[in-house]
C-alpha cells in the first residue's frame, strides 16, 4: 500500500512538472534544435523596422538603444543620434561634392541643413519608417513629435555604423532609406 501511494505521489509530481514545463515553453518556436523564446511587441516591431531598412542587426541591442528616447530610460538614443547626425552630414557632404566639387561652402551648408532638418526631412523620413510606434517614451512624452522621431530617426544610423564598425554602411542604409534624395524629404 506505502508502494502505492509511493508511485502516486511520483506520479503527480511528475505530472506537475510536465505541466509546468510545457506551461513555460508554450508559444515558443523550436529553432535548429532551441527553443526560440516567443518575442515581444517590441522585439517584433524591432524585427519589421530591420527588414524596412534593409540591415540586420548583429547587435540586436543597438537597435533597442537606438529606439529608446531618453524619457524611457538612461540607456537610451542620445549619444547613438549625434554620431548617426554625424554620419549623415558625412555622407550628405560626400554626394554633394562628388556631384559638384566647386560646390561652395554655403551651398553646402544649406544642403546639410534641409537633410538635416527635424521638422521636414529627418521627422518625415522617421515617420515614413512608423518609427513613432516603436520609440519606446515615457507616458509623458509624446512618440509622434518630430523631435523624438527625428532622434530615432538619427540613432539608427549611428548603431549601424557601430555595429559593422563603419560609417559607409550606415550611410548605404540611410540612402536606400532616404531615397537618395539630396536635399528632398520623402513626403509624409
Amino acid at each position: 500500500m506505502a508502494f502505492r501511494n509511493c508511485g502516486f505521489a511520483v506520479f503527480t509530481l511528475l505530472s506537475i512538472l510536465i505541466l509546468s514545463y510545457s506551461q513555460v515553453f508554450a508559444g515558443r518556436e523550436l529553432v535548429g534544435g532551441r527553443i526560440k523564446p516567443s518575442s515581444s511587441p517590441f522585439s517584433s516591431a524591432l524585427e519589421i523596422l530591420q527588414k524596412q531598412i534593409g540591415y540586420t542587426f548583429k547587435n540586436i541591442g543597438l537597435l533597442r538603444r537606438a529606439m529608446t528616447h531618453s524619457s524611457f530610460s538612461e540607456e537610451n538614443n542620445k549619444a547613438l543620434s549625434i554620431l548617426g547626425s554625424s554620419v549623415i552630414d558625412t555622407s550628405v557632404s560626400l554626394h554633394s561634392l562628388a556631384k559638384d566639387i566647386d560646390m561652395s561652402p554655403k551651398e553646402l551648408n544649406r544642403l546639410i541643413a534641409e537633410i538635416s532638418k527635424v521638422e521636414t526631412s529627418c521627422a518625415g523620413d522617421g515617420m515614413q519608417l512608423g518609427l513613432q510606434k516603436v520609440v519606446r517614451v515615457s507616458p509623458k512624452t509624446n512618440s509622434s513629435m518630430p523631435s523624438v522621431v527625428c532622434g530615432a530617426f538619427r540613432a539608427i544610423f549611428g548603431a549601424i555604423a557601430i555595429d559593422t564598425g563603419k560609417s559607409d554602411d550606415a550611410e548605404t542604409v540611410f540612402w536606400s532609406v532616404h531615397g537618395g534624395k539630396v536635399g528632398k524629404a520623402l513626403s509624409m
